[in-house]
């Protein structure tokens, strides 16, 4: 665990990011929370006077609340693309089931004799609404919000999965290099932002809650009125704020996204930042997405513009066609492929080939013997795979391997990001897979095992643009191109390095190499 003198130095050394994702993240969580309220408490109240209504309702809300939040971002990506749409869509789903039943069951358990009165007061239906239930269900409807909003700052940490920015990003970013500061600087505001929303809202339930139904006194509701006036004007703040920045973002902006490893989020910075250096063009980050197919389908569906693809993915994983070991011809056929089917244009390859590496312990290598993924294949009941999700699905993954090799391992545990050194390193795991270029490999002293039959496609890093946006800006196929043969597999290693064990930020090491190359 990294002592407090390295985690409040860390901090200080990221402060203004962190400062913005904590911004992102308070305004994402609010938006949905305010969705769910507008939506929910009228639901709830609906359901009271139609009651055939409030088993089916209730019903599809809980279902909604079951299905894991990733699986649910997946039904939503195809519809409302990455970003933080569908993640405030997301959070606002998961949080309208407490506000939503919280609302009916208050109005719905309501002292009979009491609306009798009303009724006899000559109140009607309206009046009694809002005179009588509300106040009443006040405290039950406001604890409801509250679940709602300390959960939602929670799940909004997923945002950062495909790019909606928030906490997120720190805490996926800090799985991926094994990096508890990392971690934790995403953790702890957004455990920080939790009890401050619950605090929030407990101020805005002493205020709203009538004094005939609360037991705060008035001194104390005049100086809880003071703090919520505060309170709201910062948080209308925010959201102006939000909305304002979407509203009038440039026309000629470029959107340059990168999966969720360090060596797309380097790649993904150096195109960003020569883009800026050599044109008048604005460029938004979009980095740390998912996997593969989410930064491609983000492409397709032209919520970003170019990103970093590997040509055995492409080739195999998005394609399914059959491997084809030669690197130009690999090129060609994805290259007219994607220009053909989906008007994307393969620029020119950046020089390294990042092909995927089966990886043991340096004991485990010597116990078994084994140098090749042929002797791998011998002694694979006894040991246990930890791969990416990505990869044990996968046909030039583990899936093909069984055929190739014939590998059968005795588990397979699908262990994303920097998590598949830590499972190895503790001998939860024997066998990871790893990208040649990761510079955990060298951090931890691994054995790569030589592929002997040869079955991993070349995986040659290229940048990949929408025609569309070159077409609008053709200038930008040369600024990409000055990076074209310039990184070679020893130089992302190191580059993957300084990020992978030194802890450096992304951006930096990307910038760094680009000055000394002299492209910015």
């Amino acid at each position: 665990m990294a002592s407090v003198k390295e985690f409040f130095s860390f901090v200080l050394s990221r402060k203004g990011e962190i400062t913005t994702l904590i911004l992102e993240h308070i305004q994402l969580t609010i938006m949905a929370v305010l969705l769910a309220i507008i939506v929910g408490v009228p639901l709830g109240i609906l359901i009271t006077r139609k009651r055939k209504l409030a088993g089916p309702l209730i019903g599809i809300a809980n279902i909604i609340q079951s299905i894991p939040s990733l699986a649910l971002l997946g039904f939503l990506i195809p519809v409302m693309g990455i970003g933080s749409k569908p993640a405030v869509f997301m959070v606002f789903l998961y949080s309208l089931l407490p506000i939503l039943k919280n609302t009916y069951t208050s109005i719905k358990n309501i002292n009979p004799d009491m609306l009798e009165a009303a009724k006899a007061m000559g109140m009607r239906r309206k009046d009694m609404l809002f005179m009588v239930e509300l106040p009443l269900a006040l405290p039950v409807i406001m604890t409801g919000i509250r679940i709602s909003a300390v959960t939602a700052v929670g799940l909004m940490t997923i945002a950062a999965f495909i790019g909606g920015g928030g906490l997120g990003y720190m805490v996926f970013a800090g799985v991926q290099t094994v990096n508890n500061n990392m971690i934790l600087a995403g953790a702890i505001p957004a455990c920080i932002l939790a009890l401050l929303i619950d605090f929030i809202i407990g101020k805005i339930e002493r205020v709203v809650t009538p004094n005939g139904v609360s037991s705060t006194n008035g001194n104390n509701n005049k100086r809880d009125k003071k703090v919520l006036g505060v309170i709201a004007g910062v948080i209308l703040v925010v959201i102006v704020f939000g909305f304002s920045k979407s509203f009038f973002e440039s026309k000629n902006k470029i959107v340059v996204a990168s999966k969720n490893y360090n060596e797309q989020l380097i790649l993904g910075n150096m195109i960003a930042t020569l883009i800026e250096e050599n044109t008048d063009l604005e460029v938004e980050r979009k980095l740390n997405l998912g996997g593969s197919i989410v930064t491609f389908n983000a492409i397709k569906a032209k919520e970003v513009d170019l990103y970093v693809e590997y040509t055995g993915v492409a080739l195999i994983n998005i394609m399914k066609h059959e491997n084809i070991s030669d690197k130009d011809e690999a090129y060609k056929v994805v290259s007219e492929s994607f220009k053909n089917d989906y008007g994307i244009k393969w620029l020119k390859p950046l020089g390294f080939n990042n092909t995927y590496a089966l990886t043991v312990r340096q004991d485990t290598a010597e116990k078994y013997n084994l140098k090749t993924y042929s002797d791998l294949s011998k002694v694979s009941g006894d040991l246990i795979l930890g791969s990416t999700i990505e990869f044990a699905n996968r046909q030039d993954g583990y899936l093909g391997l069984k055929d190739a090799y014939g590998m059968n391992f005795k588990d397979v545990k699908a262990i994303d990001g920097g998590l598949r050194y830590t499972s190895l390193m503790n001998d939860n795991t024997q066998v990871i897979d790893a990208f040649s270029t990761d510079g955990l490999l060298e951090a931890f002293k691994l054995k790569v095992l030589e592929d002997d039959k040869g079955f991993f496609p070349p995986y040659y890093s290229v940048p990949i643009i929408r025609e569309e946006v070159l077409k609008k800006h053709p200038e930008l196929e040369a600024v990409i191109n000055k990076l074209a043969g310039e990184i070679s597999e020893e130089d992302m290693g190191k580059l993957n390095y300084k990020v992978d064990k030194d802890g450096e930020d992304p951006r930096k090491v990307a910038d760094d190499f680009l000055r000394e190359r002299g492209l910015i």
